[in-house]
């Protein structure tokens, strides 16, 4: 029942079928825009993400230009790059030695160039004898050329596509080495994205064509307008991104299971749903499908998204996340804190920290979630455990430290920057917290290794210092194990507040549905997730005709502006639904901008 592969229909009709397909009706397409300029010699710039297949464009689009009877003058933008040894000095500082933090670069595109790139590629694209056409690719390559006039696509693949190739043989853009995967995704998040993930939001308007390469034997593409007057109809009505999911070494079974994961996957860990800037989104048309990362909907259509206030407080930021941690049949998370918002500031250059709580999803009986510090625990002795644990190789008693607390399916547990805590073994936990990345400090791994069989990172100097020693078991229970309080009633069916304090920007409600729930978004997003039950359907109140069915463990975004719905259940067996949103208390002194 579970579907991987969410599409997004859009609803409102074009005069034509917007979205091509494959590499024989690109080249016609080029063919055609070839024809048109004969007074100066064509352009065609082939910009892109890195990781997308240039050289199969290139070779296909090549040999069309080429049967009609044009030369061709080919310039890859990999030819004005500074060297890697240089990129790793000029970016020393964000890359860092730790294995797993960075600092986030505030560069732009032109960092990665020698200085006089530019004016070199002006020179060698000087017309030439004959019928000459002039292709420069690349990522990058509509700033190499000057950000002149000439027909722009961008060639572009999601970061679960990429981080798929990491895996293999491609190396972090610029780059003439890696250490190995982890080291790409770190160069990737503190480097690589916010330059080349800022660099085409900021061009995103000078593209003719916009070229989904998530399949590169089979290019999807179609104009910019078209896309964007797609993404301007699917942000009307909810929407669901495609899911991400990732092995690790504690991850359990559940997930493999339920979402039908490749069996040779020794287990999935993490799946994203969403984490904006990690997600890609699935548009449909006529029996045609194009991929798209979300961010893209979220620069277009961030307003109709998330509301007026949401966007006051984080602009184009989508703020809150849902993701999955499967601990059935697999192992303890590490025990690990989160940092304060001044520290992630100062020290990673990061817009948010990361603001937790865990939803109890499924369990199995005896599971455990670990929360807070015990009563009488002092900072030098947990400090002298935690290091000698890692110094002598000998395991330490962490529930000395940590509180151990039963979970049951339903309790939900915050976790404020600071608090220190951990999954046990056998849960499915709902995360919902803030859009951020993984700014985790692991404190205490169990000594054991990585999948790569690496030891992995303990971040314990950066834990002790954003540590609350003063969450300790009573101050704990009485804080962030809240009990659900009743909102409203609507017949038979309930509306409960089950977590919201000051220091977390979102709220947890959940929905107990016997048969139909009226609501509306108030002018705010709200996003869903159906964690008891089968089935049900949210339906728009202004037109029946727009709806969308979730499926158990599905999660959807509903649009600020989609107004009043309902959500019926679609079978005589009682649901139950997570709501969250942005915390009606959060506002915009508890987070710089």
């Amino acid at each position: 029942m579970f579907n991987k592969y969410p599409i997004n229909p859009v609803r409102q009709p074009f005069s034509e079928q917007p979205i091509s397909k494959g590499y024989e009706a690109l080249s016609e397409l080029l063919k055609a825009s070839l024809d048109e300029k004969t007074d100066t010699p064509p352009l065609i710039i082939v910009d892109g993400t890195h990781g997308a297949d240039f050289q199969s464009f290139i070779r296909h689009a090549a040999s069309a230009i080429e049967k009609q009877g044009w030369s061709l003058n080919v310039q890859s933008t990999a030819g004005y790059l500074k060297s890697g040894e240089t990129l790793r000095e000029k970016f020393d500082r964000n890359i860092t030695e730790n294995r797993a933090f960075g600092y986030v670069t505030e560069d732009e595109i032109e960092a990665y160039f020698v200085l006089d790139a530019r004016e070199t590629l002006a020179n060698r694209l000087k017309a030439q004898n004959g019928r000459t056409a002039f292709i420069v690719f690349g990522p990058g390559a509509y700033w190499l050329a000057g950000e002149r006039s000439g027909t722009v696509l961008f060639l572009d693949v999601s970061r679960e596509y990429q981080q798929i190739q990491h895996k293999k043989q491609l190396l972090n853009f610029g780059m003439s080495w890696n250490r190995d995967s982890v080291e790409k995704y770190k160069i990737s998040y503190f480097v690589e994205w916010p330059i080349l993930e800022t660099y085409r939001k900021r061009i995103f308007q000078n593209i003719d064509l916009y070229l989904d390469m998530n399949k590169p034997e089979e290019p999807v593409f179609l104009t910019i307008s078209d896309l964007e007057a797609m993404i301007r109809s699917v942000a009307q009505s909810p929407l669901r991104v495609k899911p991400f999911f990732a092995p690790g070494i504690w991850g359990g079974q559940y997930l493999k299971d339920m979402a039908d994961l490749p069996k040779e996957w020794v287990n999935c860990a993490w799946s994203f749903e969403p984490i904006a800037p990690e997600n890609s989104i699935l548009i449909g048309y006529g029996g045609d499908v194009i991929e798209v990362p979300f961010l893209i909907v979220m620069a277009l259509e961030y307003k109709a998204i998330m509301g007026e206030r949401p966007v006051s407080l984080f602009g184009d930021y989508f703020p809150v996340r849902f993701d999955y941690l499967d601990t059935m049949n697999g192992d303890k998370l590490s025990c690990q804190v989160h940092p304060k918002q001044d520290y992630v500031r100062e020290h990673f250059n990061e817009f948010m920290t990361q603001q937790e709580s865990y939803y109890i999803m499924e369990q199995k009986k005896d599971a455990k979630v670990y929360l807070g510090l015990t009563e009488g625990t002092e900072r030098e002795n947990f400090q002298n455990a935690v290091l000698q644990a890692q110094e002598t190789g000998v395991p330490m008693e962490f529930t000395e430290y940590v509180n151990e607390f039963d979970s049951n399916k339903g309790d939900l547990f915050l976790i404020p920057p600071g608090t220190v805590h951990a999954s046990g073994i056998d849960n499915l936990v709902l995360e919902v917290s803030s859009t951020t990345w993984w700014f985790t400090f692991k404190l205490y791994d169990y000594l054991r290794k990585d999948l790569d069989g690496k030891p992995r990172p303990i971040n314990a100097d950066h834990g002790f210092r954003n540590i609350d020693y003063d969450k300790t078991t009573s101050w704990v229970k009485q804080n962030l194990i809240p009990e659900p309080q009743l909102l409203q009633s609507q017949g038979g069916n309930e509306e409960y507040l089950l977590g919201q304090r000051d220091d977390l920007l979102f709220y947890v409600r959940r929905i107990h549905l016997q048969t139909e729930w009226l609501d509306q978004t108030d002018g705010e997003f709200v996003m869903y997730n159906l964690v008891e039950g089968d089935s049900v359907r949210i339906v728009s109140i202004a037109d029946e005709s727009i709806f969308v069915e979730l499926n158990y463990a599905e999660s959807y975004i509903l649009p600020s502006v989609f107004g009043a719905y309902k959500i019926v259940n679609l079978t005589e067996t009682p649901c139950k639904l997570i709501k969250a949103g942005v915390s009606p208390e959060w506002n915009v002194s508890l987070i710089e901008r």
